[in-house]
């Protein structure tokens, strides 16, 4: 089977669209309407070991490329990527049907992925080693980086195709051949934008649907050499347990529960708008939402009514309407949102705005985005990941208890500062435990920088020069090119004894 379609179940190894050997099949419904979708594979060992024979032959060939034709190659997907609008339109659209984002920010997700090819096309181009300087006079000696072989790309719902690029766009670079193992939930639309791969070598791309037991045949197959994930942090640590035991590099982006400070210098209508944005794109159901507000309480009140008035204008309604907040991904997603917004109104907490499923929408797994405040620490939703459209404020006197409340967390992914306070500003650069801080300005990336948390947010990052050493390994090289006998070799002179 050569082509793509939604009603039968696919597995894919680069250039084609395989019927899977697994009986496991799953039907896919929209979260918006719960009508059928399509159906997906949920693929056994067969089905894994195909991938990985496939692509361990395609790495062997892919690996003797040379930088610069692979870099032009990369060049020359990022172009496919670039004008093959009827294809990322039929990708956004699989993506809103499957799990609920928006229409124009799938499309958005879609235009930022050429970007990272090039990137890393010309990063793995541009540095292979380093010249040290030498210890011993006519010894040449360097460092190589060379891939690992295969490396396999668990990925989440939220952003299926944006942050399997990251990942594959710099495997690739780095000479490694990938097998993608996307989320259930996004199955459909990760493996339509697999056609976009089909120019590259025969197996270099696969993609193997499954669930959590396909991912860990993927991982523990000695076929494979590296991991890249991203889910829950339940999820990571599996995922770093199987790893560990088999010595096998992973980077694990696991999650968290972003704070958000509002300090008493904060532009008040910049920082209601940035935080709506902040709390509620795709519903909250992204890594680095912010979740827990810390608002100094000189301007608390006047925040708290800027931001709920911004709120209350949200549209909601299916993501391939005009709105900005569709569907949670699942019930599941939904159940535990509601459980922590219950939990905090029964121990205290005041509900602003929200907190229910919208009337209009009885259909889906809609709720309403919503504004707590009197949150206190003993409340589930500042210790748990909340995933959903909530932001949970609590009263700060001022900024250093804010600082010290937005580090009281086990996670550490990312940390937000709404201030036009320069002191405030680099402070919250130097203080807040996050592998990534935004000031003014919450939740954007750069291909250049990394991307990756603290504490019980991950391991490893992404993007960047360190994205690219994640699937590179080293190996130190000493040429001596005139060779001759050393002194310190044995047999040891009569010298070494009795000096």
């Amino acid at each position: 089977m050569s082509t793509f379609q939604t009603d039968s179940a696919l597995r894919f190894i680069n250039p084609e669209f395989l019927t899977p050997l697994t009986q496991r099949l799953r039907e896919v419904f929209d979260p918006a309407t719960l009508q059928p979708v399509g159906r997906v594979a949920l693929c056994d060992e067969a089905d894994v070991q195909a991938a990985i024979d496939a692509a361990n032959a395609a790495q062997k060939q892919w690996r003797q490329v040379d930088a610069k034709s692979r870099a032009a190659r990369l060049h020359q997907l990022a172009n496919t990527l670039e004008q093959s609008l009827e294809c990322n339109r039929e990708v956004a659209r699989l993506m809103t049907l499957e799990m609920g984002k928006p229409f124009p920010e799938a499309m958005g997700e879609l235009a930022n992925c050429a970007p990272i090819f090039r990137y890393y096309a010309e990063m793995a181009r541009d540095d292979a080693g380093k010249v040290a300087g030498t210890t011993q006079i006519g010894s040449f000696q360097h460092v190589r980086y060379e891939p690992y072989g295969v490396s396999v790309h668990i990925m989440p719902f939220n952003f299926p195709i944006l942050l399997m690029c990251w990942t594959v766009a710099a495997s690739l670079a780095a000479g490694n051949a990938c097998i993608i193992k996307p989320a259930e939930a996004t199955t459909l639309c990760t493996l339509k934008f697999m056609e976009h791969f089909t120019a590259l070598l025969p197996g270099l791309v696969s993609c193997v649907p499954g669930d959590g037991s396909t991912a860990q045949l993927l991982i523990q197959s000695p076929g494979t050499h590296a991991v890249a994930f991203t889910g829950s942090v339940a999820a990571g640590q599996a995922v770093a347990v199987a790893c560990a035991q088999r010595m096998k590099p992973a980077v694990i982006e696991a999650g968290g529960s972003d704070p958000l400070i509002i300090s008493k210098h904060a532009p008040l209508e910049v920082a209601a708008a940035g935080a709506v944005t902040a709390a509620f794109h795709l519903s909250g159901q992204i890594c680095t939402s912010a979740e827990r507000f810390f608002v100094v309480d000189e301007i608390h009140d006047a925040f708290v009514a800027r931001f709920a008035e911004r709120t209350r204008a949200l549209r909601i309604g299916h993501g391939l309407e005009r709105s900005e907040i569709g569907p949670m991904v699942s019930k599941a997603a939904r159940d535990k949102v509601m459980r922590l917004v219950d939990d905090a109104v029964a121990k205290g907490a005041t509900l602003v705005c929200g907190g229910r499923i919208p009337p209009e929408q009885t259909v889906g797994w809609f709720y309403e985005p919503t504004i707590l405040t009197g949150v206190t620490a003993d409340m589930a939703i500042l210790q748990e990941e909340c995933f959903g459209p909530v932001a949970a404020i609590c009263r700060v006197s001022d900024f250093d208890e804010a600082i010290r409340l937005a580090n009281d967390s086990p996670f550490g992914l990312g940390a937000s500062l709404f201030s036009t306070d320069l002191e405030e500003a680099m402070e919250a650069a130097d203080r807040l435990e996050a592998g990534m801080v935004w000031v003014n300005n919450p939740l954007i990336d750069n291909d250049a920088l990394p991307f990756g948390g603290w504490k019980m947010s991950g391991l490893g990052r992404e993007l960047g020069r360190q994205g690219l050493e994640a699937f590179r390994r080293s190996k130190m090289v000493i040429i001596d090119h005139k060779p001759q006998i050393q002194d310190w070799w044995y047999p040891y002179s009569d010298e070494v004894f009795y000096r």
